[in-house]
């Protein structure tokens, strides 16, 4: 196992993360950003009024993005535990 090797498969699960994460968080910015422009139109000062949409937008997210996020994850843990073994040199 050589430390490119290592490198390799850490920036792998990097942008995997990235991907992972990236549906979700950019639902967030975009719901909280709606909200905010929406306050500062009306002059509502409520702390909590960005806590109900941002939920219900993340759950359609999670919900119109689970099965792909989910298959993306599979995908590379099968990949990852299919080449232990070329990593460790069992085999070639």
């Amino acid at each position: 196992m050589t430390p490119e090797l290592v490198l390799a498969e850490g920036q792998q699960a990097l942008y995997l993360t990235f991907l992972l994460a990236a549906p979700l968080l950019i639902t967030a910015l975009v719901v909280g950003l709606a909200v905010g422009m929406f306050q500062a139109a009306t002059q509502i000062n409520e702390m909590t009024l960005s806590f109900i949409p941002k939920l219900f937008a993340m759950a359609a997210a999670l919900g119109l993005t689970g099965p792909w996020l989910l298959s993306m994850l599979t995908d590379f843990t099968t990949e990852l535990y299919t080449s232990i073994p070329a990593m460790l040199g069992l085999i070639q």
